[in-house]
This record gives C-alpha cells, structure tokens and sequence, in this order.
C-alpha cells in the first residue's frame, strides 16, 4: 500500500465492496489488539506518532491523504502535537501549489498546518485518507454481520494483515509481477511488500520490527479515516446514560400515577 503500483495493481486495489478486494474474508486477517478498540478503546498517542512516522518517511511519495487536514494533527485525541510542531512538519515534509504566488501566476510553497495533506506522486497509487473505512477485515458469517458487532470492521486489522502477510513467493502474468500474500483474496497481489522491519528509527526508541511497523501504521490510517471515533463513543455512552435514566424515571412516574387506581377498592 506504500509503493509505486502498476495499473493492474491499482484494478485488484479498487474493486466494489461487492468485489474481491472488499470479501476481506477469503484471505487470513489477523486479528490484531488495537488501543482503540471495544467500547472503551482510545487512540494511542505516542503510536498515532510513530504510524505519521512511517506514512511521512515511506508513504507520502506515493500515497496521498487527500482529505485529511494538517492541523488535525494538533487534535487532541490524535497525534496531539504542539501548534509550532504541526508547523514545521507541514513546512519541512509537503509543499503546496498557491495560485496567488509568482504574481499570479502561481507557484509551489511549503505547506502550512491550514492545507490538507498534498495528493501522492504516483497517480496510480490509491489515497490513503479513507483507506481504513474503505476495507472491511472481518465478515459473517453468511452475511449476518455478527462478526463485524464483535470484533468491528476492521479496516486496521486488513491493511496490517496486507502489510505482514507476504510470504516472498512471486509469479509473473500477462507481464505483471505478483507477490503471494496470505491477507489478500486470491493469495495474489500486484503490489510488492512495502514494509520490510527496521523501514524507520522511531524517535522514541520502540520496536520497529515488522508487526509493530504495520500495527503502527495501520492505527494512524484508522485516525485519518475517524478521527472524531473517541467523541462519537463518549457522545453515544452520555446518550444510552440519559435514556436510561429517563427510562427510570418514566417507570416511576407511570407506577406513581396508576398505583391509585390499580389499587383502589
């Protein structure tokens, strides 16, 4: 997901969720054990950082994030870095085309926390702003979705297991190379392996094998893609609260004003 793709890589990448890519299912999706999973899940900081890390350094030449805005990286629930640090990410990693620049004319310019993370420079390769929304993990059984009520969508888990399930077997079609990947339906994929282990020195000094590299990355993709989930579980947990108090209160209510007459004579 992190290398320069060919076509055919970019047809097996884009397929309707009625399509191969989407049946997530007939491949092994590991299930990984995200921070940010279950009812009570949070975003961890510090691994949010170290996935920016590994999209900036390894992703962003190919792979763009369209939608996402730079300053959310400021967010708190997120990345959560200081405003000076956004700044100079933005400046020293992306430039930005400003129309109003070169007296109209326009020109490049290094980008500021208020642009959105620039679109990647292979045309070919997917962006990656929703790409954990887009790729369900789990499924089942038989359409029910009961898989997915208990252990999510897993978006995260999916690309992971794409990340870690090459197995360094290769074959060639119709002048297209192929990687065998465990993840991946069909057990075929045109994309070679984009994370090998030790891709990045993390600054604070955690594991960079594979696993921990695809987990990584994996989780900032799934911020990028919900990054308001923790408010949306806070702001679900404060409604069923007031239901059921109100619910309480209602049966109360109900019992105090019909206990007269239920019991009368």
């Amino acid at each position: 997901m992190f290398k320069k793709l060919t076509l055919a890589a970019l047809s097996a990448l884009t397929l309707s969720t009625g399509g191969a890519y989407a049946a997530g299912g007939a491949g092994h999706i590991e299930d990984f054990a995200f921070s940010f999973e279950g009812p009570f899940g949070t975003f961890d900081q510090h691994q949010l950082q170290r996935g920016l890390q590994i999209y900036t350094e390894v992703c962003s030449s190919c792979h763009g994030m369209k939608f996402v805005p730079i300053r959310t990286l400021a967010d708190e629930g997120g990345p959560h870095f200081s405003e000076d640090e956004v700044r100079a990410y933005a400046e020293q990693n992306f430039e930005t085309w400003d129309p109003e620049l070169n007296d109209g004319d326009g020109d490049f310019r290094p980008a500021k926390p208020v642009d959105f993370f620039p679109e990647g420079g292979d045309p070919a390769a997917p962006d990656l702003s929703l790409m954990a929304k887009a790729r369900a993990g789990f499924h089942g059984p038989y359409g029910t979705g009961i898989s997915q009520l208990v252990n999510g969508m897993g978006g995260a888990e999916y690309i992971a297991s794409i990340l870690t399930g090459y197995t360094g077997k290769e074959k060639e079609e119709a002048g297209t190379l192929f990687y065998e990947n465990t993840a991946f339906p069909g057990g075929w994929i045109a994309m070679a392996p984009p994370l090998t282990g030790e891709d990045v020195e993390y600054a604070d000094g955690h594991s960079n094998d594979l696993h921990h590299e695809a987990m990584d990355v994996s989780a900032f993709l799934m911020w990028a893609a919900e990054p308001k989930m923790m408010d949306r579980q806070r702001a679900g947990f404060v409604g069923v609260f007031f239901l059921l108090v109100l619910s309480s209160l209602l049966y109360l209510v109900n019992k105090r004003l019909w206990k007269p007459i239920k019991y009368k004579g």
